[in-house]
């Protein structure tokens, strides 16, 4: 694994993550030097240390050491790498309870993310079937 920065991997076939992807590129990280926002599909996996089911699972933080977080730990490692006031924020989702409940929410949104406004009917898809990006 060799990145300089973190990088924040998202599921570029999904319309909703997409546009969150988005919000996090300009609301939540503080300059384009922080981090790096960018879909899976259009990656080296292999570089980063994940696997195309991993990023089909969930959000993945990847840290230049090689570190992965995943899922609504992964959603808490950008907030706290954000602007100072998104910080507070991240610190929460990793409090234990707060953390089990994130966990369950995240399942349940990413289980139904092409339901959601932004979805697409794509996300609901294996990827097998999505039409390549």
């Amino acid at each position: 694994m060799s990145t300089r920065v973190p990088t924040l991997v998202f599921d570029g076939d999904c319309g909703m993550c997409t546009t969150l992807a988005g919000v996090v590129e300009r609301y939540v990280r503080a300059s384009e030097s922080d981090f790096v926002v960018a879909p899976w599909q259009r990656l080296d996996l292999t570089t980063l240390g994940l696997t195309p089911q991993q990023c089909e699972e969930a959000l993945q933080w990847v840290l230049p050491n090689g570190m992965q977080y995943a899922a609504q730990d992964a959603v808490a490692k950008v907030l706290l790498r954000g602007h100072v006031w998104w910080r507070p924020f991240g610190a929460v989702l990793l409090l234990p309870g707060i953390n089990q409940v994130a966990a369950v929410v995240y399942r349940w949104v990413a289980a139904n993310r092409h339901r959601l406004p932004g979805g697409t009917p794509a996300c609901s898809l294996p990827a097998a079937q999505r039409k390549a990006s």
